[in-house]
């Protein structure tokens, strides 16, 4: 995948070079780049901004160093160019599942007060990290690229890890444990030392529907449950109305 950021911060996405992302483009399954688009500054000072018309607050990023970047860059035809935007769609697992099958992921980094509006004729997705505002967009841009990457084949080592994450399949990771088996009278589950693969599989499945219930009602409005997974969390109301 190749993976392009516009941003008038370059340097804080060097963290993006290390870990998990950085194993990634070692491996050649990623090429990440970053581009200053005050390269495309409209005069000598470097000014990518200017004054809103009508009067307002703050300042808008101009369209044209933004587009002369674009094309600058060349984004393949069928690649998604994605603007970092509080307006924009909540971003969420199933978008970044979408993201990690394309070809190019093409990513806008606002500051400022915002973009010209014109900014918006020349994207394929307006995205938010969510309903709060932040001071740039690169904050929000590296944990989408985040997200995204490790959903790429052969970025993770164990890609049966995935499948069982939190929001995954809108649900809730069931609880995990490790050493010390009794750590001040808190015990691990005994069912997790039965060696029944089986019985583990339903403790591990059951729990992450009570977590859910718990802490996430809403995802389970839209979680495609199987007919064994509706069984537990009947179970799981019922035991809570006798509670």
């Amino acid at each position: 995948m190749k993976l392009d950021v516009l941003t008038l911060f370059p340097e804080m996405f060097e963290p993006m070079h290390h870990s998990l992302m950085g194993q990634a483009q070692a491996k050649g399954l990623i090429d990440f780049q970053t581009h200053n688009f005050r390269d495309f500054a409209v005069n000598k000072h470097g000014h990518v901004d200017d004054y809103p018309f009508g009067g307002g607050a703050g300042m808008l990023l101009r369209v044209d160093p933004i587009v002369h970047m674009l094309e600058h860059i060349a984004p393949k035809e069928n690649a998604r160019i994605i603007l970092m935007d509080p307006t924009g769609v909540p971003f969420s697992q199933s978008l970044a599942q979408e993201w990690s099958q394309a070809e190019q992921l093409v990513f806008i980094c606002g500051h400022y007060e915002g973009f010209d509006e014109r900014v918006r004729s020349f994207v394929t997705d307006e995205v938010s990290l969510g309903d709060y505002v932040l001071t740039n967009g690169e904050l929000p841009a590296m944990i989408m690229i985040d997200a995204t990457v490790r959903l790429i084949p052969e970025v993770l080592g164990n890609a049966e890890s995935i499948v069982g994450e939190s929001h995954q399949r809108s649900l809730l990771e069931h609880p995990q444990y490790t050493r010390p088996r009794d750590f001040r009278g808190m015990e691990v589950p005994e069912v997790l030392f039965s060696g029944h693969h089986d019985k583990i599989r339903q403790w591990q499945g059951k729990e992450a529907i009570r977590r859910t219930l718990e802490r996430r009602p809403d995802l389970l409005e839209q979680a495609d449950l199987s007919k064994e997974e509706c069984k537990w969390l009947a179970e799981i109301q019922a035991e809570k109305n006798v509670n």
